[in-house]
């Protein structure tokens, strides 16, 4: 099955980048995880259809309302073949 690794810059920390990426995937039917990093950015691992991964990816590169997105870095990704789509702590 596809996958991608996600990295989202700007101003994408408390701005529910993470529960809204979780809402849309849930919706799409991807697996996978989102979570905040360190550095300030928000890193996703996704797992579906490519087609619903490149809506995802999409999305991603405007995030919530309130997020303000630099830039995105899309890797192809191993697949971890998970079960349900996550938001990581």
């Amino acid at each position: 099955m596809p996958a991608l690794r996600l990295s989202i810059t700007g101003r994408v920390q408390g701005v529910f980048f993470r529960a809204e990426t979780k809402k849309l995937a849930d919706q799409l039917g991807l697996t996978g995880w989102v979570k905040n990093c360190e550095d300030g950015s928000v890193e996703v691992h996704a797992e579906g259809q490519m087609e619903k991964l490149k809506e995802l990816e999409a999305w991603c590169r405007k995030g919530p309302s309130a997020a303000i997105v630099e830039r995105v870095i899309v890797e192809n990704s191993a697949e971890q073949s998970l079960n349900s789509f996550n938001i990581k702590y």
